[in-house]
């Protein structure tokens, strides 16, 4: 199991206007995240996000968490966390196909 810590910066300009008065981390912005942290080293190869599931808000500022493993058959399985550990706020699979 790897895991990484980033953080949602308070000023990201996607959350601006997602939504205005109560902003929250678009979830292209979340996915994003996840795909920097697990794609560490890997440049040029094709990703492909074979499932996503959103399941909490993330505030501009918060902590996120990113849990990944390798799965059967080349995807990598990952959850992604905010304030606590059982604060799961995406979940999914990945993998990585041939370089570009």
């Amino acid at each position: 199991m790897h895991v990484l810590k980033q953080r949602i910066a308070a000023d990201h300009p996607a959350t601006v206007g997602h939504f205005p008065g109560n902003p929250i981390a678009p979830g292209a912005v979340l996915l994003d995240q996840v795909i920097a942290a697990i794609a560490a080293g890997r440049s040029g190869e094709r990703i492909e996000v074979s499932s996503a599931k959103f399941l909490d808000k993330v505030r501009p500022g918060e902590r996120l968490v990113i849990r990944w493993e390798d799965a059967d058959e080349g995807e990598i399985r990952f959850t992604c966390s905010a304030g606590s550990p059982e604060r799961r706020v995406v979940a999914g699979c990945l993998r990585f196909g041939a370089r570009r």
